[in-house]
């Protein structure tokens, strides 16, 4: 097995913040949020709020007959695929196509596209259903369309971990260039869960916020934590071996990963975090003292962002290293997290900045919170946390 160290070349987003990495970025920076009122559902719901992706048009960067047979969420990873790959410079017309894996994670599938078919096989019988709901409702539909649209015929995979999957899908990815398999990756999450049946299995997690007002909706850490708000989108990334890397910028190495599986159903049982971190930090041949900033997995429950920051104060001391929050202004993204933290780590090491906690003015627990405003400090690492719901966990380390 070769163990080639693998870099980060090409990076995009589609966020509830930004349409494009630099929007994202500006207003992430700025403890911005694009947290809003969801006024597509019943209001009667416990939770009205929710982070959604504004403005994107399918239709300004897809060809019509891509758009008939994908759902929302296969679109947007298909144009952050896209610019990922024009943002590293790549050109896949000069490439082996057997020398690029595609490696996504998606906790849902293709919700609002199998739901709307569903919908018209009950009122209009099976002849109104659209051949393409055969796949266009799968968890592997992302890697399966991007692949296919760049003709792409290397490693493919999809990870479905909740929470944790995009970080899991990097890690694959890694993997993968790291055994020799390819020299380059495509890999990420992203997630679009907002039709009627996804809203639903959203209000049934128990876990929402009941605020109403967004400024109160999702608050990790805060003393008044009182559950999250759902989001959509997330973040692809071009991967590389760096001894293949030709064109572009490098934004940062993949220097550690690990994850865990732990189905206890105790949001304060603390080991498998606690494990997870310490073998990236090991994977990474790294030590506590090495780690400038921590992107929380921030859970938004009381017990859960307790329990986050009670292994954050056993490995790396009480108040021992700033820890950012940035997701409190786009919601849990489910698969896209992780990656979207991913690449706003990646952009806090190039600006050595750290982005505050949107809607988060303190903490009470053992944690450096950067809150407020962004945290000027010079940067080097970064360790990025996820945790998924019935027990997943991940954890990956980032260096310039």
């Amino acid at each position: 097995m070769t163990r080639t160290d693998c870099v980060v070349t090409g990076i995009d987003v589609l966020a509830p913040t930004g349409l494009t990495v630099d929007e994202y970025w500006r207003r992430t920076c700025l403890g911005e949020s694009g947290i809003r009122v969801v006024d597509d559902f019943d209001r009667r719901y416990r939770s009205a709020l929710a982070g959604v992706i504004p403005d994107f048009v399918a239709g300004d960067h897809l060809p019509g007959r891509l758009i008939a047979q994908t759902d929302r969420v296969t679109q947007l990873a298909l144009v952050a695929a896209e610019r990922a790959f024009a943002d590293a410079k790549v050109d896949l017309d000069h490439r082996d196509p057997f020398e690029c894996a595609v490696v996504t994670s998606n906790a849902t599938g293709g919700f609002e596209f199998s739901h709307r078919e569903m919908r018209r096989l009950w009122t209009e019988g099976r002849e109104s259903v659209s051949v393409y709901q055969c796949f266009a409702w799968f968890y592997a539909v992302n890697t399966g369309q991007i692949s296919i649209r760049h003709r792409l015929r290397g490693p493919g995979a999809v990870l479905v971990a909740e929470q944790s999957g995009g970080l899991d899908a990097l890690g694959h990815a890694r993997r993968i260039i790291r055994r020799g398999r390819c020299s380059m990756a495509i890999a990420g999450g992203m997630e679009s869960s907002f039709d009627p049946w996804g809203w639903v299995s959203h209000q049934a997690s128990g876990a929402l916020s009941p605020a109403r007002e967004p400024a109160a909706g999702y608050r990790p850490f805060s003393p008044a934590a009182d559950g999250y708000v759902p989001g959509e989108g997330g973040a692809m990334l071009v991967l590389e071996a760096c001894d293949t890397v030709e064109l572009g910028t490098v934004y940062g190495r993949i220097a550690g990963y690990a994850s865990g599986f732990d189905p206890r159903d105790d949001p304060t049982y603390t080991r498998p975090l606690h494990r997870v971190l310490t073998t990236a930090l090991a994977d990474a041949e790294l030590r506590p003292g090495d780690i400038d900033v921590v992107f929380a997995d921030a859970a938004g429950t009381r017990a859960a962002d307790k329990a986050e920051a009670t292994v954050l104060a056993e490995v790396f001391g009480p108040h021992g290293v700033p820890v950012a929050a940035p997701k409190s202004g786009t919601g849990r993204l489910m698969a896209g997290a992780g990656p979207l933290d991913v690449v706003c780590a990646l952009l806090a090491l190039r600006d050595n900045v750290i982005p505050p906690a949107p809607q988060v003015p303190s903490t009470d627990l053992p944690i450096d919170l950067v809150c407020g405003r962004a945290r000027a400090t010079p940067l080097t690492t970064a360790l990025v946390l996820a945790r998924g719901a019935g027990g997943f966990h991940s954890a990956l380390v980032l260096r310039k």
